[in-house]
């Protein structure tokens, strides 16, 4: 019985799969050999097969001609692909990144690869919809902004929760499998969770506490907690830090009873937070989606850890932990920054690389030199997850060319002249190299292909590779392999040159010999496990069940994945700021907190809007297995059977924003404050040839969000806290 980690969501968990003599899925259940999720399955895992045998997925190439679209070979779609690119310049080139390229081992290896050949700095991602204030806060904190900290879920006494809802989406920026049980047994063991969040969500059912709260409101919540810590001298720092007295001085104004009135939790709820914290043994304050999509991100994310540090809870067992993964590079050396370049139309900072997808309307519609007139994407679909995203598809339409890698014809795809669609899953190896930055316990684990590649079919990783081939004026007909020879050639080069590498002075040539896979992501991958921190080039000492000396083939001897043990504490060396040690107080920060105080006197009228996630769903590609959909998982207003007296509601309502309007069936529930209304994301399948989507298409939520609207510091969408008004139908 085959073994694979479930690509799906950001759980990883371990998978079995059955298979009758066709390859065709017979049954999935959890692996519970698998160290690390230890046979827990969720929905979403239960139906990869129904997934990947989806009869709606593209097997071959599209090209679009006019309205029509009509099925390809792949040298064909390649050369249209080389055709429509040569035709505009680099400069005048975007790239969308899809949520699943976290997912997948040829997302990871081979994006940045392609950005750099198709020359652009116009790149867009779904992290500036979910997650970018994180790493803008951790970046200017801590140096690198893929150092986040993780809260210790295993150890842990006490876990503070924000905006998250793991028991439906099962985690983010906190890769933990069956985090429903890890929260169970830290209330079994005498722990507490209080979980802070405008809906009684399931996760909030389970806590020993629930705490209502405004949306968008967290940042003046954690505010007032830092306030208290500082003002009762119940403040424990145990890390090294630049700018804690900066920090005091920049919360001075907000006192609990201050931020009270402008979040809505009461004065004494929020003081009891903030001695309770200092008071337990091992705590940790986590925040997740909730407190990023909304105006005030970056600042709610950085006083997360503003209090994991004041509350000694930071890099200590129990507390917000930095985890350490296989692949694990050198540490950064040049200081984080941000708005290295800006936007040409709104001006907006770049940050990881990337510009705020917010305004990637703007930067196709508006005429000028280096108008974005053509876009590769991957993996996504921003027309349901961007803001204003019924403005995104009409401008997308009027692009001179589209290149998609994308297994569905879907409603950005459709605006697309080529789509290049990867193959099956279980077709694909897997490695999460990206996610396992974030594991709550420092795991690893290699799932090679389930099944083999039809003949003439490539891989994805191919895909990819030939596309930057042609990008950087290759041509189509350019062996894919020459990129992946070249990048390992540099990537041993810089190893042997860094001093004190584990390989220093050792020949690049003598190191390429050494490494063993069956395609050229597998012998990067072998490259970057024996390099990273248990690599057998000379890694760490012996962790977990004794696992060192790491390499590809180490990890194809271990099916079910290899325990690396828990996590350790790792600073100052974990750090990559100038100073050595954790900026507390980073100047653009500090300098927004003022746009914080200036809003604590601000009274929001009206009703405003949130997001919501289902167990069953996480991206809109999952609409369209059946099993997946009804029940729970359906596209309905959550409003308060108050409200719905209030405005007279029944059956449907009329939702309106600044940019858009919606008819939406309506769902009465006493779980969501008054004054608040939540849908679901993902939905609105309109222009796809998902057929189980076309049936329960529901609307799209970002027909109602504004992308003029931005946290500035790191110009991620504000998804949660819109207002709206209601009316009857």
């Amino acid at each position: 019985m085959p073994h694979r980690t479930c690509p799906l969501c950001e759980a990883v968990c371990g998978l079995s799969i059955a298979l009758d003599g066709d390859g065709r899925v017979t049954s999935v259940r959890g692996d519970d050999a698998d160290p690390f999720s230890k046979g827990f399955i969720c929905p979403k895992g239960a139906s990869l097969g129904r997934l990947d045998e989806d009869p709606d997925r593209l097997s071959r190439p599209l090209v679009r001609e006019g309205a029509e679209w009509r099925e390809v070979g792949w040298e064909e779609a390649f050369s249209v692909a080389e055709r429509g690119l040569a035709a505009v310049p680099g400069p005048a080139r975007a790239v969308y990144l899809g949520n699943p390229n976290a997912h997948t081992m040829a997302g990871a290896l081979y994006g940045a690869p392609l950005i750099r050949a198709i020359g652009t700095r116009q790149v867009y991602s779904a992290g500036t919809v979910d997650q970018m204030p994180k790493h803008v806060a951790a970046g200017l904190m801590f140096g690198d902004p893929m150092r986040i900290p993780v809260p210790d879920l295993d150890r842990t006494g006490y876990l503070l929760m924000l905006g998250a809802n793991p028991l439906e989406s099962n985690g983010s920026l906190c890769t933990a499998p069956d985090f429903p049980g890890r929260l169970k047994a830290l209330r079994r063991r005498g722990g507490r969770l209080v979980v802070v969040d405008p809906r009684r969500t399931r996760t909030a059912a389970l806590a020993d506490e629930h705490v209502f709260i405004r949306p968008g409101a967290d940042a003046f919540l954690l505010a007032g907690i830092a306030h208290t810590l500082f003002a009762e001298g119940l403040a424990g720092v145990r890390v090294p830090v630049n700018g804690l007295a900066e920090v005091e001085a920049a919360l001075a104004a907000f006192t609990p009873e201050a931020c009270a009135a402008a979040c809505g939790v009461p004065p004494e709820v929020i003081v009891r937070l903030a001695r309770e914290l200092a008071d337990a043994p091992a705590a940790a304050v986590y925040g997740r989606i909730g407190t990023c999509t909304v105006e005030f991100g970056t600042l709610a994310q950085w006083l997360v850890d503003v209090v994991n540090v004041l509350t000694g809870g930071l890099d200590r067992p129990g507390g917000a932990m930095f985890p350490r993964s296989a692949t694990e590079g050198p540490r950064r050396r040049r200081p984080y920054a941000t708005g290295r370049w800006h936007s040409r139309v709104r001006g907006l900072p770049e940050a990881n690389g990337e510009l705020p997808v917010a305004t990637l309307a703007d930067e196709i519609e508006t005429p000028g030199e280096d108008r974005v007139r053509a876009l590769v994407s991957i993996a996504g679909n921003p027309v349901l997850s961007a803001p204003n995203g019924a403005r995104l598809d009409r401008a997308l339409a009027g692009l001179e060319f589209m290149v998609s890698i994308d297994p569905y014809l879907n409603e950005t795809t459709r605006h697309a002249h080529v789509i290049l669609p990867p193959p099956r899953v279980l077709q694909s190896g897997h490695f999460d190299f990206l996610l396992l930055n974030f594991a709550v316990r420092n795991y690893v684990r290699y799932s090679p292909p389930v099944l083999p590649l039809e003949p003439g079919r490539p891989s994805e990783a191919e895909i990819f590779a030939r596309l930057a081939m042609i990008a950087s004026g290759q041509g189509a007909g350019a062996d894919p392999a020459l990129l992946d020879e070249l990048i390992l050639d540099q990537t041993l080069r810089k190893a042997v040159d860094r001093p004190g590498s584990p390989v220093e002075g050792r020949d690049p040539a003598e190191l390429r010999a050494m490494l063993t896979g069956a395609t050229g992501a597998e012998l990067r991958l072998d490259a970057m496990l024996r390099l990273g921190p248990y690599g057998d080039w000379g890694g760490l000492e012996p962790h977990g069940d004794g696992a060192q000396g790491l390499s590809l083939a180490r990890l194809l001897e271990s099916p079910h994945g290899i325990d690396l043990g828990p996590l350790e504490p790792r600073l100052p060396g974990v750090l990559a700021t100038a100073s050595g040690v954790v900026e507390l107080a980073p100047k653009a920060i500090v300098s927004d907190v003022a746009r914080l105080r200036e809003a604590l006197g601000r009274r929001e009228e009206g009703f405003v809007l949130i997001g919501r996630r289902h167990l069953r769903s996480n991206n809109s590609w999952m609409h369209n297995v059946e099993p997946l959909v009804g029940g729970s998982n359906r596209c309905t207003l959550q409003i308060n059977p108050q409200d719905v007296a209030a405005l007279g509601l029944a059956g449907q309502a009329v939702i309106r924003s600044a940019v858009g309007e919606l008819t939406v069936q309506i769902e009465p529930t006493d779980t969501i404050m008054r004054g608040v209304v939540s849908l679901p994301h993902g939905w609105g399948h309109a222009g796809t040839s998902q057929l189980v989507a076309a049936k329960h298409a529901g609307v799209s939520a970002n027909t109602l969000t504004d992308e003029s609207i931005v946290d500035p510091l790191s110009g991620n969408a504000v998804l949660n806290g819109v207002p709206v008004t209601l009316k009857p139908v």
